[in-house]
């Protein structure tokens, strides 16, 4: 019997010669719980540290967690991990998606698929009634995602999930990405490995493999008490538009968030939610003088082809700086730069881009690329667009929020996950700063959250380098726990914020800012309470979940100390294929060359934190001292247990994780000393 809260089997694929191969998911869920977890284990016993992106040895991983299945948790979520040429130099690479497809993946008797090897043509994998098919995908070769779901439905059936890649991760576009049905989409460069390996989509049929609880008493209590201290009438969400949009929740999921759908003239459904759907919104705004929803034509295009917003929003507005600049010119990139906002543009630079037609050759390369190309004027204009060596969009500047330079040193990608961990506190803080008297998040609230999820109150104060190394191993062990369970980031950003909070009255729980708004509407409706819902009930932990579904009894520093086993594990996989240690571990130039100015952070114009004491600063003006980031990270490192001079972990620290054998292959190898 599998474990519980597992299907029980991992599934692999070889498309070089066509066989499959099943392993015991019990062989790595106590150690690495699922997801991002499972998902690094395997790819470190399968891919040799010197295969290429685009080698048929590279493997192609998706895993669900234990969470999956269990409606009411936002937990039906999956990790994709594999190597890819998103960053330079070449990387462990890795996204996270929401919708059905893994929990249908779980149901049809697989907790993870792991897909190594090329077909010699056009493929796509078939999973269903206990079958693994290879089948012939050169009909849908070269169709959009969305064309190409479609057709597979129709000869598979509705009820069949989709995982797909459009013409750009066919033509291995490094920044493509990968979609599955409800406009889920994965970034991180993993859809130009499904390309390379002639692998057009992933298809699955549900079984009746349902997982189960080791205690479903527990788990209906914890939903309920998750209800009790939801929200019921949610904010209006932000990329809502009146008359188009409506709300939706993940499959699975229970509680629900700012995602919309919409119907479009095509009749088909397509998302909208955060960046992705927002990246072309000014440009059109300015284009056109007004929002009717016409910059989600940009978002359908990217689903569509396979482009990814994160590096394609700071692209145009880059190439837009240009060209006001005189730096490039629409003859000179066979582009019509001068309708920017428009959609013949946005549709021109995606095609450009996905079949690598002339000036989109360069582009699709990445904006660093680009810039390179343009000239030296065009590379000093890089530090207003984007973030990453991997030519991401600017978000969660170092400069601001101290903590996440670490964030962005350490990883392959940028670790939106972690950063979230740090931005959205601030961002709740912020609309109470700026006098928003329904905000109960004071700077002491902050101070709290800080004491309680980050180590001490002084990572709560944005003035000073003190106490940033301790927070961001902290939410660096929580955020690989979440990841692997793998729950969503959005819903579990809020409930932490106010789990850990407190104002100046006293502790603060999500049960007070919302369980009674609840019970005041339930009372003045005379609706009754539900029994022992009080509001103090105390907000729902993601160890209890865990405990509950799996039956191994664990709490929150359990979970985390499992967390911070499969971030030693990723820092081992980093190591094993180049990444240079201490020296890797880096920021962008600018950040410490460039101070940060008014208006640079779309979401934070003032650039506003709190500083000593909970003094509202701002952080204009700064930047990230070269010096001081390489005290912190020295602190890092100590309090890591590794060797603080070359940032390598240690014998003995990988031997408290239980990482024995990574150890000795990273000593094989003369990395660990």
């Amino acid at each position: 019997m599998p474990e519980y809260g597992y299907a029980g089997k991992i599934l692999k694929v070889n498309l070089s010669d066509g066989k499959t191969a099943e392993l015991d998911t019990a062989d790595y869920a106590d150690k690495y719980i699922g997801g991002h977890g499972i998902a690094a284990r395997l790819y470190w016993e399968m891919v040799p540290s010197e295969a290429k992106a685009t080698d048929p040895e590279n493997c192609f991983i998706c895993a669900s967690g234990p969470l999956a299945g269990f409606p009411g948790f936002a937990g039906s979520r999956w990790k994709v991990c594999g190597k890819t040429s998103y960053s330079d130099p070449e990387s462990f690479s890795y996204c996270n998606l929401g919708e059905r497809w893994g929990t249908w993946l779980k149901y049809a008797g697989y907790d993870a698929i792991a897909v190594q090897g090329k077909a010699e043509k056009p493929v796509y994998i078939y999973v269903h009634d206990g079958k693994v098919d290879i089948r012939d995908a050169s009909h849908i070769w070269g169709r959009t995602t969305f064309a190409a779901s479609d057709n597979l439905k129709a000869e598979l059936g509705k009820n069949a999930s989709v995982l797909t890649i459009g013409p750009a991760g066919e033509n291995l576009i490094p920044y493509s990405i990968v979609l599955a049905e409800g406009g889920a989409s994965g970034g991180g460069g993993l859809g130009a490995v499904m390309g390379s390996k002639n692998l057009k989509a992933i298809v699955v049929a549900p079984g009746d493999n349902r997982p189960e609880a080791a205690d479903p008493s527990r788990v209906r209590q914890l939903v309920d008490r998750i209800q009790a201290t939801t929200a019921k009438a949610q904010l209006p969400s932000p990329w809502a538009i009146p008359g188009l949009t409506r709300n939706h929740a993940c499959y699975g999921c229970g509680i629900g968030c700012s995602r919309q759908l919409y119907h479009a003239a095509d009749n088909r459904t397509y998302k909208a939610l955060c960046q992705a759907s927002m990246f072309y919104a000014v440009p059109t705004m300015k284009y056109a003088g007004k929002d009717n929803g016409e910059h989600l034509l940009a978002t359908r295009l990217t689903d569509g082809y396979g482009i990814d917003t994160a590096i394609l929003s700071g692209m145009i507005l880059f190439l837009e700086s240009c060209y006001r600049e005189g730096l490039v010119t629409d003859k000179g990139t066979g582009l019509p730069l001068s309708e920017f906002g428009g959609p013949e543009f946005i549709e021109q630079i995606i095609k450009k881009i996905t079949y690598r037609d002339g000036f989109g050759e360069i582009l699709a390369r990445g904006t660093i690329a680009a810039a390179a190309a343009v000239g030296p004027q065009a590379e000093e204009m890089l530090s207003m667009y984007i973030a990453t060596r991997g030519s991401e969009n600017k978000d969660y500047d170092p400069r601001l929020i101290m903590t996440t330079a670490l964030l962005y040193a350490l990883e392959p990608r940028r670790p939106i996950q972690q950063l979230h961990e740090v931005a959205m506190p601030l961002l709740t803080w912020l609309r109470w700063a700026e006098g928003d008297k329904n905000i109960p998040f004071s700077s002491e609230t902050y101070r709290r959250l800080a004491s309680g999820l980050w180590g001490s109150p002084i990572a709560a104060d944005f003035s000073t380098y003190e106490g940033k190394a301790l927070a961001a191993k902290k939410l660096q062990d929580r955020v690989f726990a979440k990841e692997s369970l793998v729950i969503c980031d959005l819903r579990w950003t809020m409930a932490q914020t106010f789990r850990f909070g407190g104002d100046e009255s006293g502790p603060l729980t999500e049960s007070d800012v919302y369980t009674k708004t609840k019970l005041k509407e339930s009372s003045a409706k005379g609706l009754p309470r539900k029994p022992g819902l009080g509001i103090n009930e105390a907000p729902v932990t993601e160890s209890e979940i865990y405990s509950a579904i799996t039956g191994k009894e664990t709490d929150e520093a359990g979970l985390y100390r499992k967390g911070e086993r499969i971030f030693n594990l990723q820092r081992a996989i980093l190591l094993r294929q180049g990444w240079p240690g201490r020296e890797g571990d880096r920021l962008m130039d600018y950040y410490h060359d460039v101070p940060l100015r008014k208006g640079e952070l779309h979401l934070n114009v003032d650039c506003l934190a709190p500083g000593h004491d909970g003094e509202v600063i701002s952080q204009a003006g700064k930047v990230v001292g070269k010096d001081k980031f390489e005290e912190m990270k020295s602190e890092y490192y100590g309090l890591r247990g590794w060797n603080v001079d070359t940032g390598v972990p240690t014998r003995e620290n990988l031997a408290e994780l239980k990482l024995d054998d990574v150890a000795d292959d990273l000593e094989g190898r003369g990395i660990l000393r």
